[in-house]
Parts: structure tokens; C-alpha cells; sequence
């Protein structure tokens, strides 16, 4: 594929909507359409370049016995789906800020350990260029309710039974069920 061009379509509070006009190996043009939290986007460079946008958190409970899953009400699907505690990087902060301050938001818990950063990945390849930071580490505390009323969120932790359980029934973020899928069926 090659790149000819982008264009805004819509501009709207959070996200950006753009058509990007590509030539296929065989020569035909396509029209790709996308979104993504940059506004700005006028060039190839800009498309793939671009900072972190969030922060994702798989976190344990300090004895790795449990797993923490945020369930929240989704307006995109209009339902409860399950995923890690998650949310946007402000400017000014890099992903471990962001972390800290968005679990103490989301479940009222603490940030207590780091085991790692991962590299930088992708939210949803086929339709958003939005970047993500996924943290993987240790919290404690009380759950306490969501401060933000702008997003129905609930946090549990989950044994891995109880996890295998609920893999039957609910509903999942791609990435959440794929790490839950394989860290249920680890050995101690």
C-alpha cells in the first residue's frame, strides 16, 4: 500500500474522524477510514508518529493470588464490558503518573509496585492509530467507587477460578480476555 494522503472529516470533542487515501500494490485507489485523538494529522510522518495516548494496568494483589478488572458501562457497545483499569495520559505526565492517578480515580487503590513498562502498542489497529502503555505491577488498598461521574466503573479482584467463570459469560475488552485466558490457566 501506498500512502497519497489524509483528510479530516470531522472534528469532534475527543476524537478525530479522517479518511486516508492509499494506493493498493495493483494500483486501485482505497479510502481507509479512521479516528484518533490527534487533531493535527496532515501527513504520513503525523499518522504513525504521535505521543502515548493512555495507560493500561494489569494489576495483582500483592500475593498474585488476584487479578484486577474494572467492569464499566460501555456507551460504544451499550453495555457492562470487562478490562483493565485504564485511562488517559494528561499532558504533563508520563505513564506511571498516569497510572497512579487514574487507579486512586478509578478504584481508590494504590500503585505499589512496578514489575514493568511495556513498549508502546496499539488500542484498536483496524479502525483508531491510538497508542497505549501498558503497566504491569502490584496495588492495594479498599476499592472504593469511581470519582468520576461521567463513567459507570466497578473494580474487583478475581481469583483465577473466578476468572475462568466469568470468561463464559461476560463480555471483554480483546487484550483483557487474552491476558485473563492465559494467566487463569497458570500453574503456581
Amino acid at each position: 500500500m501506498k500512502f497519497k494522503s489524509i483528510n479530516k472529516i470531522h472534528q469532534g470533542k475527543f476524537i478525530t474522524r479522517y479518511n486516508i487515501d492509499y494506493e493498493t500494490v495493483s494500483g486501485k485507489n482505497k479510502t481507509y477510514e479512521m479516528i484518533s485523538r490527534n487533531p493535527k494529522i496532515t501527513n504520513e510522518d503525523e499518522l504513525k508518529g504521535g505521543r502515548v495516548d493512555a495507560v493500561v494496568m494489569i494489576l495483582h494483589d500483592e500475593k498474585r493470588e488476584q487479578i484486577l478488572l474494572s467492569r464499566e458501562f460501555r456507551m460504544a457497545t451499550g453495555e457492562w464490558v470487562y478490562n483493565f483499569p485504564a485511562g488517559l495520559i494528561d499532558s504533563g505526565e508520563d505513564a506511571a503518573s498516569a497510572a497512579e492517578r487514574e487507579l486512586r480515580e478509578e478504584t481508590g487503590l494504590k500503585l505499589t509496585h512496578i514489575d514493568e513498562i511495556w513498549f508502546e502498542c496499539y488500542s484498536a489497529v483496524g479502525f483508531s492509530n491510538e497508542k497505549n502503555i501498558v503497566i504491569e505491577g502490584t496495588a492495594s488498598g479498599e476499592i472504593k467507587p469511581s470519582d468520576s461521574e461521567m463513567e459507570e466503573i466497578e473494580a474487583y479482584w478475581y481469583t483465577k477460578a473466578e476468572i475462568r467463570a466469568l470468561l463464559k459469560v461476560a463480555r471483554f475488552a480483546a487484550r483483557t480476555q487474552a491476558y485473563c485466558v492465559l494467566w487463569s490457566r497458570e500453574q503456581k
